[in-house]
């Protein structure tokens, strides 16, 4: 592929090579593999469920060390609302009333979304602010009709001109309702994060935001900053990031050449939420939470959200301070077979690590680099709900081109679901990934790994998008919490429903975590 001397400038400006962008092509030409899934991960089978007795040893475990670490919350926040509101963007493109009632479009299009929307209305935490814009646009609100009243309502929501919700960065919605005020979901993170992510009465909360929305960030944080930290006797840290320009990728066209904008440029688009890696690799931190923006719950569940938090965070830091202390004898002790037999059993029972079966065919001082291999890398316990329907991905088993077999979260994207055998331990998966993370981004030195030395690359995605009108290719980095983590070493923690509450449509706002009764 040859590019021109603006292209050349074009791609060298967003810190990338040609090297790099010729290597996205080829991508798209060969395509990339499916995940090859050996089994799904259970209960006993790479997912650990604690008794309450070892739940109180990991909570207390974490509350006394606690105050000794730097501790950050690492929230992706970048999304715009506009998938919530997919259906209802879709009957204002679609509803005709000449052709009909609204009730008559909901039952002729089994629009059981708009329904539940249409009874659930006043419950919803933005009904008020909705209502009173909408009587402010349209001086005759009061004498509609009823279904002139309910398009209103929505356009009024949605519009450009108006509310704009749909467009507007999820975090900053209206998300509950509380008897003096609205809560978004960016200040219920900080009401939770001072529950476990404050040390010596500081909480450090990251977000990763689209850089045009910076200042309404800012706006909101300086709104609720005095009421939230005399509520809850903490000191906030907010920081913000962006998706950076350098973890963008080449467009191409069916025929996988690179897109070209009017101009002569090169189309490159977000790579998805692995580029954020690039903005977890940033930090220095002893702990890592990860949790998205939209996974929030009212005020009376915190403390059990909290408490699932703090339990995987005392599990994280007993495993790596005991991990910590094999390296350090690894580094500096001539270990017997016994003992290296000792640390190969932790890496089996605590961190999931299947051991070369040729592992006591080894000499002892391979047995040493080897378990050093593997013991030398990030860790990430991973919360897991009970699988309940919702679409996503899940903890599983998956096997290599080498045959070796590591616990991952996959995405149904990742697998070939036409392979019979693939799609039957999918359907059978018992468990599903909410995105509940605590990380140790730190070796045994106190140093920061470099987090890019653990992804599989082949782990990319290749989506279908369209520009202007026509079909393109788009290529995805690795997940963050998948093929971004994909050589970590991994826990699966089973935690309950309660922890998992995400907003992917505005209905979920109806549910009970979202509401105060």
């Amino acid at each position: 592929m040859s590019f021109t001397k603006a292209q050349i400038k074009q791609i060298e400006d967003r810190g990338l090579t040609e090297e790099k962008v010729e290597k996205q092509i080829e991508i798209f030409k060969s395509g990339l593999p499916f995940i090859n899934l050996d089994s799904a991960a259970g209960i006993n089978q790479g997912i650990f469920n604690f008794s309450i007795e070892e739940e109180d040893h990991y909570l207390n475990y974490y509350q006394v060390k606690k105050e000794e670490l730097d501790i950050v919350k690492f929230v992706p926040a970048s999304g715009a609302a506009t998938r919530m509101f997919k259906f209802l963007f879709e009957f204002l493109e679609d509803y005709k009333s000449e052709e009909g009632s609204i009730n008559s479009y909901i039952n002729k299009n089994k629009a059981t979304d708009l329904s539940l929307f249409g009874v659930g209305l006043e419950k919803f935490p933005f009904y008020d602010i909705v209502l009173k814009e909408a009587e402010h646009y349209v001086p005759n609100f009061k004498d509609l009709s009823r279904d002139e009243k309910a398009i209103e309502f929505i356009k009024t929501m949605l519009n450009e001109d108006r509310l704009n919700y749909g467009f507007s960065p999820k975090g900053l919605l209206p998300f509950h309702k509380y008897k003096d005020h609205i809560a978004t979901a960016f200040e219920e993170h900080l009401f939770e994060a001072a529950l476990y992510v404050a040390s010596n009465g500081v909480a450090k909360i990251h977000f990763t935001i689209s850089e045009v929305y910076k200042n309404v960030f800012d706006k909101e944080f300086e709104r609720i900053q005095d009421i939230v930290e005399r509520k809850t006797n903490t000191k906030f840290q907010i920081s913000f990031s962006y998706q950076k320009q350098v973890t963008d990728t080449i467009a191409v066209n069916l025929k996988n050449e690179p897109c070209i904008n009017n101009d002569g440029s090169l189309y490159f688009r977000p790579s998805g939420h692995g580029a954020l890696l690039s903005n977890l690799n940033d930090f220095q931190a002893d702990i890592v939470f990860v949790k998205n923006i939209d996974n929030v719950v009212v005020f009376k569940y915190e403390n059990e959200v909290a408490k699932h938090k703090k339990i995987l965070a005392g599990l994280l830091l007993e495993t790596q301070d005991q991990a910590f202390d094999y390296l350090k004898a690894l580094e500096k002790e001539a270990l017997s077979e016994k003992e290296l037999l000792e640390i190969a059993r932790f890496l089996r029972t605590k961190l999931n690590v299947i051991i070369s079966q040729e592992f006591e065919k080894y000499s002892l001082k391979y047995q040493r680099e080897y378990l050093k291999n593997k013991l030398n890398r990030p860790i990430r316990v991973c919360g897991m709900v009970k699988n309940e329907g919702e679409p996503g991905g899940g903890p599983f088993w998956v096997k290599d081109e080498s045959n070796s077999i590591s616990l991952q979260i996959v995405e149904s994207a990742q697998i070939d679901k036409k392979n019979k055998h693939q799609k039957s331990i999918l359907k059978n998966a018992t468990h599903f990934n909410p995105v509940d993370l605590v990380c140790g981004i730190k070796n045994y030195k106190g140093e920061t790994y470099d987090l890019s030395k653990f992804v599989d690359d082949k782990t990319a995605f290749i989506t279908m998008k369209t520009k202007t009108g026509k079909k393109i290719k788009a290529l995805e980095l690795p997940g963050l919490w998948n093929g971004s983590m994909a050589n970590w070493n991994t826990i699966f923690v089973e935690v309950p429903l309660v922890t998992f509450n995400p907003v992917k449509t505005v209905n979920d706002l109806l549910k009970a975590t979202h509401q105060l009764s």
